[in-house]
């Protein structure tokens, strides 16, 4: 599956300094920062980068743009400093100006195409919700109520959506992208994903329930692997962590909005374990029909050679056709650059150069740790399991229905912080904040699950277990649940982003079947308390991991993260050891005002703005 657009022809590429060759800057600037991420336009005069400009919408077909294509070279070359670009037209200007000072401003179908992808991730959060309610009856109904075999065998259904989405459905990822695109891919996936629950609703066996769930799993992966990536390719990079997040707060709505239909259907008798499986139809349905509406990817159409296209589906997915000529025009210059760093070549080579090529390994190391830590945390074992810990801590099965409610409305009301907070406090700060509460929190409310004083009120007894469980999921939500995905779908560069999602992708979901197939049978072994305390104690090794691995990436382009994983790995680490950590003990423990180190790495344009205002 070789890419089309060899970047031999690109006449408008330059040779692009990378973040470890430009570690000499400038004292002022180093001031800032000790690593610039610099905008490859810089590097040529105006003069020549509206040449190279003009040169690249004639060679790729789009003649009629070229005058566009000439003022959107200098907008990119400087962004903000447009104002003193004299040929742009009034109106151009005015929209650029509007985009300044109004980032949230864009266009209908960037809106709905951003929803639309958000509304594919609640399928993911339903059907966790609709095992979780039906975790309560199924196994009777099936005749697994058993000890031993019997919870091996329910920790299998429940597990084996997340081992087929990991081992199978994420590495089909990259052909169903190739040959159908990302639409097409979506599409093909979410019409699974509309069968599969229903199959699972009509199941007579738990054989015949497993093999729907395994199917359903590879729609999953597939889907996971894709959408983010999707949203991401399609947003503007100043909102791009807000509303590619739209996808951890559509996940939790879709938790919510199972949990409510397990409330619904939990009088129906017999049949409720198979209305709350079946009902996870619903997203998915939608996500099928709409997405025939949305358009093509521009980065994926720029990928496969078929530009015009591409700048076509950018204009659509901004305000401005200056603004759409910018930001497709950049991404061209840094994919001819990327093409040299990894070359890409078939599958095979381009999953290996996720771990053989320098840059990419270090973003795959950031991806692949923060999706791990969302199933180290323990978040999931709340997700599939919180109506059979309430259970156990003392409730009714309908008040375990209901505590599981106010658990999914917990975590959309505090997820929804986080669209402000992920590109303004960045991805590493938020993680790091808010692991070192989650592995309190989990301890505490599974050391309250000992409470069996029988001179205690059944209030005294279950209420804090309830209480720590809400508390570790408000800080699950405004850490590393929007993290996860949204850091995954941007690290990688466009030419490995498909095979470096999809391990991204089977990590996380490999580790969620792991976790869903042992919990049942750990649970027993070491009681629901040593397995809470298990999992708090993996909250501390993966605050840890996050601290060595996980690189800010708040308000860079897809494009200038590149720069950003070429600081090697020992070099990033010792800078935030040596520089940053005793920083913020200083600032932030003993409460000293000290003046704020250099970043190791910053954008360009920031920096001059700092160093104005120095």
């Amino acid at each position: 599956m070789d890419e089309k657009g060899s970047p031999d022809s690109y006449p408008y590429a330059h040779n692009e300094k990378s973040a470890v060759e430009a570690e000499r800057v400038p004292d002022r600037r180093a001031s800032v920062a000790l690593n610039v991420v610099e905008n490859p336009l810089k590097r040529s005069t105006p003069e020549q980068a509206v040449k190279d400009a003009r040169v690249f919408a004639e060679q790729y077909g789009m003649p009629e743009h070229v005058d566009l294509f000439g003022r959107a070279a200098l907008v990119a070359r400087d962004p903000d400093r447009f104002d003193m670009i004299d040929s742009l037209h009034p109106e151009e200007r005015q929209a650029l100006e509007y985009e300044k000072d109004h980032k949230w401003h864009g266009p209908f179908m960037l809106w709905y195409s951003i929803s639309l992808c958000a509304i594919g991730a609640a399928t993911q959060g339903w059907d966790q919700t609709g095992s979780n309610g039906a975790n309560l009856s199924f196994h009777e109904a099936l005749g697994i109520d058993g000890v031993g075999r019997d919870e091996w065998i329910v920790g299998s259904i429940n597990a084996v959506i997340f081992l087929t989405a990991g081992l199978i459905g994420a590495f089909i990822v990259d052909p169903l992208n190739y040959y159908l695109g990302r639409r097409g891919e979506i599409f093909l996936t979410a019409a699974c994903l509309t069968a599969t629950p229903i199959g699972s609703g009509f199941a007579q066996t738990w054989q015949g329930l497993f093999a729907a769930r395994f199917v359903m799993g590879i729609g999953i992966g597939a889907k996971n692997a894709t959408v983010p990536i999707y949203s991401a390719e399609m947003a503007p990079h100043r909102i791009r962590g807000a509303l590619v997040m739209f996808w951890q707060l559509w996940v939790v709505a879709g938790i919510f909005l199972g949990f409510c239909a397990n409330v619904i259907v939990k009088d129906t008798g017999d049949i409720s374990w198979r209305l709350q499986l079946g009902s996870a139809f619903i997203p998915s349905f939608l996500l099928m029909i709409g997405i025939f509406f949305c358009p093509e990817s521009p980065r994926w159409l720029m990928k496969h050679g078929k530009h015009a296209k591409g700048f076509r589906s950018m204009n659509r997915l901004r305000a401005n056709p200056i603004i759409a000529a910018r930001d497709f025009y950049y991404s061209n210059v840094i994919y001819a650059e990327e093409v040299k760093i990894g070359g890409g070549g078939n599958y095979f080579i381009r999953l290996w150069e996720c771990f053989a090529v320098p840059r990419i390994r270090r973003s795959n190391y950031g991806a692949s740790t923060v999706m791990i830590a969302q199933q180290m945390c323990g978040i999931n074992i709340i997700s599939f399991y919180s109506s059979s810990i309430f259970v156990e801590a003392g409730y009714t099965e309908v008040e375990a229905l209901y505590a599981s409610l106010g658990y999914g409305a917990i975590q959309v009301l505090a997820t929804i912080p986080t669209l402000f907070l992920i590109d303004t406090k960045g991805r590493r700060t938020l993680t790091l904040a808010t692991f070192p509460f989650m592995c309190i929190f989990l301890l505490a409310a599974g050391l309250s699950l000992l409470n069996n004083d029988p001179s205690a009120s059944r209030g005294a007894r279950i209420g804090p277990v309830v209480l720590f469980i809400y508390l570790f999921t408000i800080a699950y939500s405004l850490g590393e649940g929007p993290v996860a995905f949204q850091y995954s779908a941007e690290v990688f560069p466009t030419i490995q982003r498909e095979q470096g999602m999809a391990w991204a992708v089977c990590i996380n979901n490999t580790f969620a079947g792991v976790l869903s197939l042992t919990f049942p049978r750990m649970s027993t072994v070491m009681t629901p308390t040593g397995a809470f305390g298990f999992y708090a104690g993996l909250n501390l090794i993966a605050w840890f991991m996050i601290f060595c691995f996980v690189r800010e990436t708040k308000q860079l382009t897809l494009e200038e993260l590149d720069q950003v994983f070429s600081v090697p790995t020992s070099r990033f680490l010792s800078h935030e050891l040596t520089v940053w950590l005793p920083y913020m003990f200083k600032r932030y423990i003993l409460r000293k005002k000290i003046m704020k180190p250099p970043q190791i790495i910053e954008n360009e344009d920031r920096v001059e703005a700092m160093m104005d205002k120095r």
